[in-house]
């Protein structure tokens, strides 16, 4: 299932996935810092799968860590209005929740699968 298939915070700030809010990539990003670090991020996903030792398992985890912060999907909140980082609850525990409640079985389910 694509991104584009979760359903989508009306704020552009986060995205539902397996029953958790994930933060969006920050949408202020040039397409050429976004395209670097998305590329960043798949190398490094890719040299976690083939880390032959915790070294280098953690070396490349750390490089995941730092796409994703370049991204905004971790570290401080691109957004700018004093809201908290709500990722990683369910919407229904969140200032989400409203929201949540009001979208059909078929939207809350691609967010809980």
């Amino acid at each position: 299932m694509s991104a584009k298939d979760y359903p989508a915070t009306p704020d552009g700030r986060y995205f539902v996935a397996k029953g958790r809010m994930w933060r969006k990539t920050n949408p202020a990003l040039d397409d050429t810092a976004r395209r670097a670090a998305v590329k960043a991020l798949m190398q490094a996903r890719r040299a976690v799968g083939q880390a032959d030792s915790e070294d280098a398992t953690r070396a490349a985890r750390d490089k995941v860590d730092a796409a994703k912060r370049t991204l905004g999907e971790r570290g401080p909140v691109w957004w700018d209005d004093g809201a908290p980082d709500e990722g990683g609850k369910h919407p229904k525990n969140t200032s989400y929740a409203q929201w949540w409640a009001g979208l059909d079985d078929a939207a809350q389910a691609r967010g809980l699968g």
